[in-house]
């Protein structure tokens, strides 16, 4: 008798046993007919392997000089355990390679899910309303960046993320219809809908280009339709929607 080919890949049969739950839940609720009461969590990084599925990008993959870091901090009695995403930015050019005309970037996502015998891990979004962010920033102009598995590889979805109170936790609430299409940090037009049945990649930027140090905590990421425990993700006076820069849509 010959051994079956998932179960030689126990790391397979882990994520498709996890996804047939995932599945076998939302049939057992109907929640494909009824509008989701509980969160959908994306990213938690309470969890220290969280960050491991997670890279960072920055100008210095082009020869610029920004430094970036992603690293687990843990719990203490006063601060939960989260991701620090920080480093230092810069707008210097590098001296040998004269087709860069610019710097000053720096960003983290996930990495691509990896397979199920159901095919990619993608994440379905749709039956939620807000994308949640428990953040700590410094108030510097971050952007949420979202990737969605599109004919178009290097579009990306994003928003301000907006801080009401920088240096202390606070929850943040996005519309996902707010989210603006992008591609190479330029918006495109006509906007078309983000598909949120296939969502490939979440993660954050820094694009205001301003030298010096950064430093924003993320406690956990998740969808939900409840926007009661924090506040939206818009600026007064600002919708959100204006996306500048091209160096936030690198996601390589």
């Amino acid at each position: 008798m010959r051994t079956t080919p998932l179960l030689l890949v126990p790391g397979l049969a882990r994520r498709s046993l996890e996804e047939f739950k995932r599945f076998a839940k939302i049939a057992i609720k109907q929640e494909g007919l009824t509008v989701p009461a509980a969160p959908y969590p994306l990213l938690d990084f309470r969890d220290p392997s969280t960050i491991e599925v997670c890279k960072t990008m920055s100008d210095a993959d082009i020869g610029g000089y920004s430094q970036v870091n992603l690293i687990h901090i843990p719990g203490s009695d006063t601060t939960p355990s989260h991701a620090r995403f920080h480093g230092s930015i810069s707008t210097e050019l590098p001296t040998n390679r004269p087709h860069i005309q610019r710097t000053g970037y720096a960003a983290w996502r996930n990495r691509d899910r990896r397979g199920t015998i159901f095919g990619k891990s993608l994440w379905d979004v749709d039956p939620y309303a807000y994308l949640g962010l428990r953040v700590k920033s410094d108030g510097r102009k971050y952007f949420v960046n979202v990737q969605t598995e599109t004919i178009v590889p290097t579009d990306l979805h994003q928003h301000r993320l907006y801080s009401r109170r920088p240096g202390e936790w606070e929850t943040i609430m996005i519309k996902w219809s707010d989210f603006v299409r992008t591609n190479h940090g330029v918006v495109v037009e006509p906007q078309m809908e983000m598909l949120r049945q296939k969502v490939r990649t979440i993660g954050i930027g820094l694009i205001d280009r301003i030298p010096g140090p950064f430093d924003l905590a993320i406690g956990r990421i998740w969808a939900t339709n409840n926007p009661n425990n924090g506040h939206t993700g818009t600026g007064e006076g600002d919708s959100g929607r204006n996306v500048e820069g091209k160096a936030e849509a690198r996601t390589t």
